[in-house]
């Protein structure tokens, strides 16, 4: 099909007001065609996949006139690593929103929630398969809106004030992303990423490094790496549990796949000063290490279920900006790109697996907790599933991207003896990770139990979680699909 990408990005647009209708009448309608509108799109995306791998330059393009006045084009792509992006995004759409069903059974406005569902979607999907510079800013705002709206209205406690920290910080950085696009529009005349690649190399220097510190400046904020992190704890904490599934798997995510997308493929190569080039990366990889442990550190001692494991997304992002600090070293960046979707699908099942401790228990602090496994024997599993990938145990999806990254850092260090102290202090970050998951395990589902009577999570909450869990466990054994797609965005043709 000739129009797959642009359909992938309509659908969910076009979805949204008749999810709204229907939801009105019946939320689970809804939440079905949603769902619906995911399967569809990932069978449209698994289409492209057989042509990025073996057309010469793996990428696959839709262009359509747009703008012509300046040059804008309505420029769809997918390469491995758009691909994977875009897949992982709406898988665990499917899942949170499978999930809602249960979860958000009884709440009111479900029709609205639905709908922002269904544009969340398209902003989240647009970011990753788009080269336009102004449709990908669109995209990069329409995952603000809706998310803003379903942390306020849907979240717990005083949701409207951590939407509205959300709101400012990720607006306060997008400012910087769109000062970014503006100053590479005015040096080069283009709003495509990739023609902007190559006009950037005849352009002032100076001006050049001005544009990568603002965008990368921007796409921090996005990714909650300190210290830009500040919003990331109440948000994540405090929306329901299948937003935070999709803010700590995919909407950070987007700040990590923006910075080496556009700060490091496009901008980085045309600063010419070789000094700036590594002292940039020196630093990416210093606030990596921070970020890596400030999480890590917050997690060990933090008690309330959710904040735990939103944390622990601030010391996973330090592991990608340490990743991709190491560009344009192979594998580090493909260990980096695969950690984002690793992380996505493990991240993801914690919250879940969080949420759904919290409907059944009603209440949020794990010392209230304890004995769980033998009363909700599937959120056990899905939880400590979850748990230990994260921590970066064999046979779960995040220990083989650490691994490959790790492997990077290894063969980057034989050129430049700065990253030999950041990577040992990365490597200890990991046992923190393990240290914090194993308290999470042993407080929450082993021991004396310390609750009445519980019952298990209902239905679809556990076949959304059992989905998570199956993948996670897969991507651990068996990451060559996702590692061989990447591979083929990185390696020249």
């Amino acid at each position: 099909m000739e129009n797959t990408l642009l359909l992938v990005t309509a659908l969910p647009v076009l979805s949204a007001p008749l999810a709204y209708l229907l939801g009105k009448k019946s939320p689970k309608t809804a939440a079905f065609l949603i769902s619906s509108i995911c399967l569809i799109e990932i069978a449209l995306l698994s289409t492209i996949v057989p042509q990025v791998l073996s057309s010469p330059d793996h990428k696959y393009v839709e262009s359509y006139s747009w703008i012509p006045a300046i040059y804008a084009s309505l420029t769809f792509f997918a390469d491995g690593i758009s691909l994977s992006m875009a897949i992982t995004t709406l898988v665990l759409i499917f899942a949170a929103t499978i999930f809602s069903i249960n979860y958000m059974q009884g709440k009111r406005g479900l029709a609205e929630y639905y709908a922002l569902l269904a544009l969340l979607s398209a902003g989240l999907v647009g970011v990753f398969i788009t080269s336009n510079l102004m449709l990908f800013y669109f995209c990069w705002e329409l995952m603000l809106v809706p998310s803003y709206f379903i942390i306020g209205e849907w979240g717990y406690r005083d949701p409207y004030r951590a939407a509205f920290k959300f709101f400012i910080f990720t607006h306060a950085g997008a400012i910087f992303v769109l000062l970014g696009i503006g100053a590479i529009f005015m040096l080069t005349g283009n709003l495509d990423i990739f023609s902007a690649q190559a006009t950037l190399m005849n352009a002032p220097s100076d001006l050049v490094m001005w544009v990568l510190l603002s965008l990368t400046l921007g796409f921090a904020v996005k990714m909650a790496v300190v210290p830009f992190h500040m919003w990331l704890p109440d948000a994540h904490s405090e929306a329901p549990a299948p937003m935070s599934a999709l803010l700590s798997g995919v909407i950070i995510s987007a700040g990590a796949y923006a910075i080496l997308r556009i700060s490091l493929w496009a901008v980085l190569p045309a600063t010419l000063v070789a000094s700036f080039g590594d002292q940039f990366l020196h630093s990416l990889a210093i606030l990596g290490v921070i970020s890596a442990f400030f999480g890590s550190l917050i997690a060990l001692v933090e008690n309330d279920v959710k904040r735990i494991i939103a944390y622990s997304s601030i010391s996973h992002m330090g592991y990608v900006l340490f990743g991709l600090s190491m560009f344009p070293c192979v594998e580090a960046i493909i260990g980096a790109v695969l950690h984002l979707v690793n992380h996505a699908m493990s991240k993801g099942l914690f919250f879940l697996s969080a949420g759904s401790l919290m409907r059944q228990l009603e209440i949020r602090d794990i010392r209230e907790m304890g004995g769980l496994a033998n009363k909700m024997p599937i959120t056990a599993i899905a939880g400590s599933t979850a748990a230990l990938s994260i921590a970066g145990m064999p046979v779960f999806a995040c220990f083989i991207s650490e691994f490959i990254m790790f492997i990077g850092a290894f063969k980057v260090i034989g050129d430049d003896g700065f990253y030999v102290l950041p990577t040992i202090l990365m490597l200890i970050a990991t046992v923190l990770s393990l240290a914090y998951a194993l308290r999470y395990i042993t407080r929450i589902f082993l021991g004396r139990a310390k609750t009445g009577e519980v019952k298990e999570a209902p239905l679809l909450m556990r076949v959304a979680m059992l989905i998570l869990v199956a993948i996670v466990i897969l991507l651990g054994i068996w990451p060559s699909f996702f590692v061989e797609l990447i591979a083929t965005a990185i390696l020249p043709p």
